[in-house]
């Protein structure tokens, strides 16, 4: 019984110590002068190891924060220590859309994400600081902001990936803060069309960018995601894309963070 109980304790040390590192990081935006926290996960041998890490940003939704990754999805730190990789939960504010809106000069997110968080990461872990060992994804909110940072930012994402991305903005409209961010449809109908991530592919049609878009089909933003894919095709733009049964909410999004964490694995190991 005594051994039982021994065996018993072990395995679960063991399975302690093969979880990932979470810390809270607290990141200053020049650009919006203010303090931001992000979590990072590093894997659970990072101090004791001399090699560099290939980096996975992970983007929140409409209303989310830093957090929300790590609290709705603990496994992401074993994920983190099998895959040997640093991943990185910025705030993306509480409706920001990721951009550096063209109304609103406080909301500067997507210089902060795509510039002033990878320069702060770059400088503070061992990461390989390179567009070949680096990822970003995210859903919802997040989905379009990975997909419009990453397309924007040729020279600092490989791989981008969207999940339950509200990926045409116009499915939007009233919704979720848009206006705020971009203005209203008519005198700024142009940014609606611009900042679209399904119109703002057409300028990228020779990407090298690996991409990997899921959605489920009782989405509220399926439509807008069928568009894109639908235009990615006709663009002759190569990408990974699935429809999987499942809704806007963590149970979908806990499921799919795991498929895209091993596609981009297969792309930092050149698969």
């Amino acid at each position: 019984m005594k051994k039982s109980i021994f065996l018993v304790a072990a395995l679960f040390v063991s399975f302690a110590v093969i979880a990932g590192n979470v810390d809270t990081v607290t990141i200053f935006s020049n650009g919006m002068h203010r303090p931001i926290k992000a979590v990072v996960i590093t894997p659970a041998d990072y101090k004791n190891r001399k090699t560099k890490f290939t980096v996975v940003y992970l983007l929140h939704g409409y209303s989310g924060n830093f957090s929300n990754w790590i609290t709705k999805v603990p496994e992401l730190k074993d994920w983190a220590d099998a895959d040997k990789t640093i991943i990185v939960c910025p705030d993306g504010g509480f409706s920001s859309w990721y951009f550096d809106s063209p109304v609103d000069s406080t909301s500067k997110y997507e210089t902060y994400e795509a510039v002033e968080v990878v320069n702060f990461i770059d400088k503070h872990y061992r990461t390989i600081a390179d567009k070949n060992h680096r990822a970003i994804t995210g859903l919802s909110m997040g989905g379009h902001g990975a997909l419009f940072l990453a397309f924007r930012h040729p020279d600092i994402f490989g791989a981008a990936g969207s999940m339950s991305g509200g990926v045409d903005l116009s499915e939007s409209r009233n919704r979720f803060d848009v206006m705020k961010r971009i203005g209203d449809t008519t005198v700024n109908a142009k940014n609606w069309h611009d900042y679209s991530v399904v119109n703002l592919v057409e300028n990228y049609t020779h990407t090298s960018l690996k991409i990997i878009i899921d959605c489920g089909v009782k989405d509220i933003f399926i439509n807008g995601n069928r568009l894109l894919h639908q235009k990615l095709l006709d663009l002759k733009i190569p990408h990974e894309y699935t429809e999987r049964p499942g809704e806007h909410n963590w149970a979908y999004w806990k499921n799919s963070v795991e498929f895209q964490l091993y596609f981009f694995k297969k792309f930092f190991e050149g698969r």
